[in-house]
């Protein structure tokens, strides 16, 4: 699609919504309470147990019917308020024809209460209740979502908030929650057999004859045609910046659709806390709110040293919290997808019926071969013209040589030179006229405990075959993994992780945060989640501080079940394997 066509398609998606808002056509989801338009308390009551039942329940989305997988009859699930230093029960029963789970997502438990079945637990049979009880031992943002199968992506998520035991170290007068998602009406099985068929099956967005002349004119015609020969000899686009996108996704805020217009309620002079999720199965999100700073104050359920911006990425599994101070009128609460496929709006407003602008899709970004890894290309900025010799040498030399453990028909390309990019923003947001929030911004609140530096260093590539639609970590898919990563309890390691692909991963690492290694010493941002952009090397450092068996695995819901995913056992010392 070119970039005229592209732009009326952005036209008329802004104006189908508008006119849908405007007739009352949208979601008609059995929505739980948190989720609809409402006034709700500043702190509303916690609870210490909660009975959850996973099955299946009937939706309607912009007039269409579909059957989700829902908890207690909806989707999204019920807000699990919480308190720090309880001790929480959850009795989740099995109300499917097949096995299931619920994993509560940054949460700090006993491994055989994290939820992942083949890894923490057997999983929870039809008709079975699997009770989950332990110590709330944090505060914060958090999520729970089903690890069984495709689950996730029908409906089984919902949102927690657990309150600090002592005073909130944030100052706020009012909360909402805004958990992103994304829904399709095809069944996950059959998203995924597309994908391996054709993993461009949801690219509608490829370069098209119109962008051909585009690039002549800006570039000539001998650096096009050469970039062209690039791309087409490795058999990838620059165009591919999401494997499922707006042509099957419609994107949910609070389980409702943009022409729901989701409204968050407000009293003129408030702070409000915005607290963030993003639950999608596979869709990263920019947010922002239009003539209104937002100041980060949370990332990942800890407190981090506040910083305002204007606009920032959410990776699949992050959260964030902002708080804003609005005026007396109505803001849009925008969140686009990264590829800008589509959109999910809500409002921000002093009173019901408002509502705001819409921003209009931004230009599609692409891909560089800095994004493949490859040395001498400064293509993202234009300040020198691509080596395309070197290029070629770096895709064709044998991946042996590249790097000697990295190999087979799993590993399709192997960053010649990855990159540091903690102080970029997310792909597709250099050079906006306005502060994004990048990962060099975080700063904890408070100084990390552990100041020991790091015993050893272990180092993993995330690596994938676009052609074949396999993704693994060292180019083993984690069916074919002989034994698990292993962490001795009570080590302090390093983590260096390099992104061989050229699309971003959210990497999630179960029972313990890991502190990313960003500059700032002793108050390096802690997360359950963090992503890697591509061709980035990062580093984060680790307390190996809970035995047993944890998922570590890509985030991408469609990734990890194609294979990046490990097992992490932390061990005593003396059983490490030889």
């Amino acid at each position: 699609m070119d970039e005229k066509k592209h732009s009326s398609r952005r036209r008329f998606l802004h104006d189908a919504l508008r006119f849908a808002t405007a007739a009352g056509i949208g979601t008609s989801l059995p929505l739980p309470a948190w989720a609809r338009t409402a006034r709700p308390d500043a702190q509303a009551p916690t609870a210490s147990t909660y009975d959850l039942a996973i099955g299946h329940t009937p939706v309607t989305i912009g007039g269409r019917q579909a059957v989700a997988t829902g908890i207690n009859g909806t989707v999204p699930g019920p807000l699990l308020r919480m308190r720090e230093g309880e001790r929480i029960a959850l009795n989740v029963r099995n109300d499917l024809h097949h096995d299931s789970s619920i994993h509560w997502h940054g949460l700090i438990l006993p491994y055989i209460m994290d939820g992942v079945p083949g890894i923490s637990f057997d999983g929870i049979k039809p008709g079975e209740t699997f009770r989950y009880d332990f110590d709330l031992l944090q505060n914060g943002t958090y999520w729970y979502h089903s690890h069984s199968g495709f689950q996730e992506q029908t409906g089984v998520y919902g949102p927690i908030i657990i309150y600090p035991k002592d005073e909130d170290a944030i100052d706020y007068d009012r909360e909402f929650v805004v958990l992103l998602s994304d829904w399709t009406f095809e069944s996950p099985e059959t998203v995924f057999a597309n994908l391996k068929k054709m993993p461009e099956y949801y690219n509608y967005q490829r370069r098209t004859l119109a962008d051909l002349f585009a690039d002549a004119s800006e570039k000539g015609w001998k650096q096009t045609a050469a970039d062209r020969r690039m791309w087409g000899n490795m058999r990838m686009s620059p165009t591919d910046i999401a494997d499922v996108t707006g042509a099957t996704y419609t994107y949910l805020m609070n389980g409702q659709d943009a022409a729901a217009n989701w409204t968050a309620l407000f009293r003129p002079g408030e702070r409000i806390r915005l607290r963030f999720i993003n639950g999608s199965a596979m869709s990263f999100f920019n947010v922002r709110i239009p003539g209104l700073p937002m100041q980060i104050v949370q990332a990942d359920g800890i407190d981090v040293q506040p910083v305002t911006v204007e606009e920032f990425q959410i990776g699949v599994a992050e959260t964030y919290d902002a708080i804003v101070e609005p005026d007396a009128r109505a803001y849009a609460l925008f969140a686009e997808a990264m590829d800008r496929s589509g959109y999910v709006s809500g409002t921000l407003a002093p009173g019901p019926g408002m509502r705001a602008e819409v921003p209009v899709l931004r230009k599609r970004p692409l891909l560089t071969m800095a994004d493949m890894g490859m040395a001498h290309d400064d293509m993202a900025t234009g300040d020198t013209k691509p080596d395309h010799a070197d290029m070629r040498h770096g895709m064709n030399m044998p991946l042996e040589q590249r790097h000697d453990h990295i190999k087979g028909v799993g590993v399709d390309n192997v960053a010649e030179q990855s990159r540091d990019l903690l102080a970029e923003p997310g792909l597709g947001l250099t050079g906006l006229d306005h502060r994004v929030l990048t990962y060099a911004d975080l700063k904890s609140l408070q100084p990390n405990s552990d100041r020991r530096k790091p015993g050893r260093t272990l180092e993993l590539h995330l690596t994938g075959n676009m052609e074949r639609y396999m993704w693994s970590f060292d180019g083993v898919k984690f069916s074919e993994v002989k034994g698990p990563l292993e962490f001795v309890h009570g080590e302090r390691l390093r983590l260096v992780l390099v992104n061989d692909t050229m699309m971003s991963h959210p990497i999630h690492l179960h029972g313990m945060f890991v502190e990313l290694v960003n500059g700032n010493g002793r108050y390096n941002p802690r997360k359950h989640t963090v992503v890697l952009k591509p061709a980035e090397k990062l580093s984060v450092d680790i307390t190996a501080d809970a035995p047993g068996d944890w998922a570590f695995h890509c985030h991408l819901l469609y990734h990890m079940v194609a294979g990046m995913m490990r097992k992490v056992s932390v061990i005593e010392a003396g059983e490490v394997s030889s």
